[in-house]
């Protein structure tokens, strides 16, 4: 007989569509609800796109004991190098405390490293203590960087503050040039505010023109990836193009996370948006926020987040000026030896 406490030999082997009933019991166990949508939509993914995703199941003598989920970052949060958002990790009631988990996260860090990757991320609620047990106990940190989250009806009901200055490159990453509008002249913004409709496959080469243009690097494939998501899956992709005399202006690109870290409500996430460096004092990034926070209360989304480097104190200040506030969510990061 196995003692709490003790190890198993766990089998650890790729997820498998077969294993779908025994995720969604084991995550509906541990979250007091049934996310089947979300764990299918996760499997499908991985699927559709093998190389942007990591799925493990451990095994033992009763079947499928246990998993893990990552997605592989490309360019999201202004990343110059690819790393592992970790995004579902459970045991089976009965199975925990027995190196499941470690075994899980051994082997997801193992595919990371031979996949050139050097980081995993993640985040979760400060009031989860038994997951921020865990990350400890796996080696994480918290990152240098804030997690932040409008509510879109107080988002919403906020008067628009002036929009602050950023210096070129500042942005998530790089890739965003707010600039600030001249003095006096609120009343020609109104009247020059861009179109703001959804981005299309036709979109591609001018969103990659404008990111490289602020970011001085090629990120075509994360960027066409991305774009392609959009058009396969709008209800999880929610990602806007500005327009100014039919001409791309910037564009933000946006995924509905309908389940990640144990999330009880869907939330959106931002992680990459690109305002044209010729068009960076004319308040393209307010409107293309506010559009969306639009469509997404439309699609009865409530919550969008984002991450920030705690290095840009100016991006953060214009966040927190369209409505974002610190999230009750906190950042982690482990870094891998490659």
């Amino acid at each position: 007989m196995t003692t709490a406490g003790s190890a198993v030999a766990f089998t650890i082997r790729a997820l498998a569509r077969d294993d779908l009933p025994a995720v969604v019991a084991i995550d509906a166990a541990l979250e007091g609800r049934s996310r089947r949508n979300y764990v299918e939509r996760r499997l499908a993914a991985a699927l559709r796109e093998p190389k942007l995703h990591a799925q493990f199941a451990a095994c033992d003598e009763r079947g499928l004991a246990g998993y893990i989920l990552a997605r592989v970052l490309e360019g999201e949060f202004g990343r110059s190098e690819p790393g592992l958002r970790l995004e579902m990790v459970g045991l089976r009631e009965g199975t925990r405390g027995q190196g499941g988990g470690t075994r899980l996260f051994q082997v997801l860090a193992d595919w990371g490293r031979r996949h050139g990757i050097r980081d995993v991320h993640t985040t979760a609620t400060w009031r989860d203590r038994a997951m921020l047990g865990w990350l400890d106990a796996m080696g994480f940190r918290l990152a240098p960087s804030y997690v932040l989250d409008a509510g879109l009806r107080q988002a919403a009901s906020r008067e628009p503050d002036e929009p602050v200055t950023l210096p070129r490159g500042h942005g998530p990453g790089g890739e965003v040039d707010f600039g600030a509008p001249q003095a006096n002249d609120d009343e020609r913004m109104a009247l020059d505010r861009p179109e703001v409709r959804p981005m299309a496959s036709g979109d591609l080469r001018e969103i990659v023109r404008i990111d490289r243009g602020i970011t001085g690097r090629d990120r075509g494939g994360y960027i066409a990836a991305r774009v392609a998501e959009a058009m396969d899956d709008s209800a999880i992709r929610v990602s806007l193009t500005a327009r100014r005399d039919g001409a791309i202006v910037g564009f933000v690109m946006a995924r509905a996370d309908l389940g990640d870290y144990g999330r009880a409500e869907p939330v959106a996430v931002v992680d990459t948006l690109g305002v044209d460096v010729g068009h960076s004092r004319r308040q393209v990034g307010r409107a293309l926020l506010e559009q969306l926070f639009a469509n997404l209360a439309a699609l009865q989304i409530e919550r969008v987040e984002t991450q920030v480097a705690s290095t840009q104190l100016p991006l953060l200040s214009f966040f927190q000026q369209n409505g974002f506030q610190p999230s009750q969510r906190l950042a982690f990061a482990r870094r891998l030896d490659v």
